[in-house]
């Protein structure tokens, strides 16, 4: 399997499946400032800006690769690196003060995800907080919660398949419909979270569960933007052909695409102070 449970959470087990710009350490604050367009901008020149994707065992196989290859997509396009315990780049102050993202990709359980990343946890937090961005996409989603956590999303994480009401109650892969930005669309899901802003937290909901409940949420931290997903925008056509699944709306990454460059702009609004 490319994505697994976070089953860990019930108690539950399950096998782990599957720039140059030089810049200084104020990296993330001034590319934070230029928003969307801006890096379009920068991107129409030799270089890209530069987007980092963990890839190591707080992954799952194929997850970064597929993060990685929706930032390369993007409209305004990244330039990828994976950073991680066994790539050339590491997570460190350094690497990220060359960045404008990092994205966590799915995975396995939270709890020995987090003890794979929690040391690393002030120097993440440090790069959103001085204006860098922060991408969560499922596993990474329940990582931008605080028990445990990054302690990114001022607000709550829950499980979507434990909430009252979910139409899905089983950690397998499978496909379901949210309402993103008001309308029907259909995202693979497996065993995402649902993400409740606190109240009176600068935020938007890009997406929500058939209950209601928030699939998808921008927000800021300090000067910096996070962008959240509980359900896969960036799965490919891998994924849905592994478990003989179909998505009604097709293989499409505009869901992805919408949540990248919402994040940048609620970086762009947060370090303008608005």
């Amino acid at each position: 399997m490319r994505r697994t449970s976070l089953g860990l959470l019930l108690g539950q087990t399950r096998q782990l499946n599957r720039r140059r710009l030089i810049v200084g350490i104020g990296a993330a604050g001034t590319l934070a400032a230029l928003g969307w367009a801006g890096l379009s901008a920068v991107s129409a020149g030799r270089e890209r800006p530069l987007a980092l994707v963990y890839r190591g065992p707080a992954a799952c196989s194929g997850c970064a690769e597929a993060v990685a290859a929706l930032l390369r997509s993007a409209p305004t396009p990244f330039r990828t690196e994976y950073c991680g315990p066994g790539e050339q780049r590491q997570i460190s102050r350094s690497t990220l003060a060359e960045a404008v993202i990092y994205a966590q990709p799915g995975g396995d359980n939270v709890t020995p995800a987090w003890r794979q990343l929690r040391d690393h946890a002030e120097e993440i937090r440090n790069f959103v907080h001085d204006g860098g961005h922060y991408l969560g996409f499922c596993l990474g989603a329940y990582l931008a919660g605080a028990r445990p956590g990054f302690g990114l999303l001022d607000g709550k994480v829950d499980q979507y398949i434990r909430t009252d009401g979910a139409s899905v109650d089983s950690i397998d892969d499978t496909v379901i419909p949210v309402r993103w930005r008001g309308r029907t669309r259909y995202m693979f899901f497996q065993d995402g979270p649902t993400l409740e802003l606190r109240a009176g937290v600068p935020g938007t909901v890009l997406a929500t569960y058939d209950t209601g409940a928030a699939a998808a949420v921008v927000t800021t931290f300090g000067a910096g933007g996070v962008g959240l997903v509980g359900p896969h925008p960036e799965a490919d056509r891998s994924w849905y052909a592994e478990k003989e699944l179909t998505n009604p709306d097709g293989i499409r990454f505009d869901l992805g695409h919408d949540l990248v460059r919402s994040t940048m702009d609620a970086g762009t609004a947060a370090s303008d102070g608005g």
